[in-house]
């Protein structure tokens, strides 16, 4: 029984080779391959471009990917350049400043430090400066501006900032005088960013837009740097001593840098 189910499949594979000898010797397998091809040509054309839309994607990974590190070496030395840049424009800044305060001779007549204001304490008449004790900064040191305007006097000091007392506060008073003149009162901050020069004796006269000078007297500050501007005068016949308001001639909004006078 085996023996004929072998003998028969046998048969079976000598007739199929038998078979596609035939058609290939007549060109019988031609037609046959056509049909094979045209059944799988869809099957494989398919899997071909699901391999190529994978090379696509694998690809356009690894482009995305290299973009990435190209941007973020690009956004890094940008950084670097931008940080340059700015170190360069803050050197330009403070030798302009330097170069200012020479033309005015505040370097001829002083020794001074300069410092940059780091925040504004308007309403307590104050301002924080970014120079202390290891910087050499004292209570009582002047502060002025580069245009050679007093500004006030450092109050606190810490290792490396100091707090400085603008000439409008409540707590600053000090000797000035009346430029050209012989006039003489005394500065007295009222807070709010404002002063008046007090005690002048009544005899004198004083206008708008006389410019105020700080006196020697008193030891507060140095003589002869710019207060401000005599704005509107208070007199009367009662009064020993008349009085005027005086405008400030620094804008604490535009004040970025100052210096401190640390000789005297």
């Amino acid at each position: 029984m085996k023996l004929g189910s072998k003998l028969k499949f046998g048969v079976v594979i000598v007739l199929l080779i038998a078979v596609f000898a035939v058609l290939n010797l007549t060109g019988g397998v031609k037609p046959f391959r056509e049909f094979f091809y045209s059944v799988s040509a869809p099957i494989q054309k398919n899997l071909w471009r699901a391999g190529a839309n994978a090379s696509d994607f694998f690809e356009a990974i690894f482009q995305i990917k290299n973009l990435k590190i190209e941007n973020e070496r690009l956004k890094l030395q940008n950084q670097t350049l931008e940080a340059k840049v700015a170190e360069l424009s803050e050197l330009k800044s403070e030798n302009e400043t330097l170069r200012n305060a020479l033309q005015i001779g505040l370097e001829k007549d002083f020794r001074l430090v300069l410092a940059e204001v780091i925040s504004k304490e308007v309403d307590r008449d104050v301002i924080l400066i970014n120079k202390g004790q290891k910087d050499g900064m004292a209570p009582g040191m002047p502060v002025v501006s580069a245009q050679s305007v007093l500004i006030g006097k450092i109050l606190e000091v810490s290792d490396r900032f100091s707090k400085v007392l603008l000439i409008t506060s409540k707590d600053s008073s000090f000797d000035a005088k009346i430029s050209d003149t012989k006039i003489e009162g005394v500065v007295k901050g009222q807070g709010a960013l404002g002063a008046i020069l007090d005690l002048v004796p009544r005899e004198f006269e004083i206008k708008e837009g006389d410019s105020v000078l700080t006196s020697a007297l008193g030891g507060v500050f140095p003589g002869g740097i710019l207060v401000g501007k005599i704005s509107k005068v208070e007199k009367n016949d009662v009064e020993s001593f008349q009085k005027a308001q005086v405008q400030p001639s620094f804008d604490i909004k535009e004040l970025e840098d100052v210096f401190i006078i640390v000789n005297f």
